[in-house]
């Protein structure tokens, strides 16, 4: 072998794991972290809503009608390169109290239940006048008092 190969190879050697690093997944997880021991140890009739923030933290979210439900949400996603980011593992943890704030239920949603959605990317349409840029830009020329000629009560609700 020739030193100038030598010296390719070497490159190549450096070069080649640097560009494969590009083509690794990124993993993101979101939400709730899950711990299975912690999320085990929630039990129906024995927890009450002040052990399980205490155990589990916080919810993602709660029940603001009925019931009080406390929701614990943790998702991983996971992107390829150049490719939409796609749900690898989901989990809703359901934790119902009584009035008591007794625990009554646990219960999980996983991958089953998620729901693909496809929003439209369109624009909602507004009512009344389409205005152009320029319309927008000048259309309040005018509509302000002159100047010095304001300062008296108007009859808005609140005086103005």
């Amino acid at each position: 072998m020739t030193g100038s190969t030598v010296i390719k190879l070497a490159v190549a050697a450096a070069v080649l794991p640097t560009m494969l690093a590009g083509c690794t997944s990124i993993t993101d997880r979101r939400g709730y972290v899950r711990d299975t021991a912690l999320t085990g140890a929630v039990t129906p009739g024995i927890d009450n809503r002040q052990s399980v923030e205490g155990t589990l933290g916080q919810p993602s979210f709660a029940s603001q009608f009925g019931d009080p439900v406390y929701y614990y949400v943790s998702s991983t996603t996971e992107q390829r390169i150049f490719g939409q980011p796609e749900i690898e593992d989901h989990d809703v943890m359901k934790i119902a109290f009584d009035s008591a704030g007794n625990v009554t239920s646990v219960t999980h949603a996983g991958m089953d239940d998620v729901r693909d959605i496809n929003p439209d990317g369109d624009k909602t349409p507004t009512l009344g006048r389409h205005r152009g840029f320029l319309e927008d830009l000048f259309g309040n020329i005018g509509a302000v008092g002159a100047a010095g000629a304001g300062g008296g009560p108007g009859g808005g609700p609140n005086g103005s």
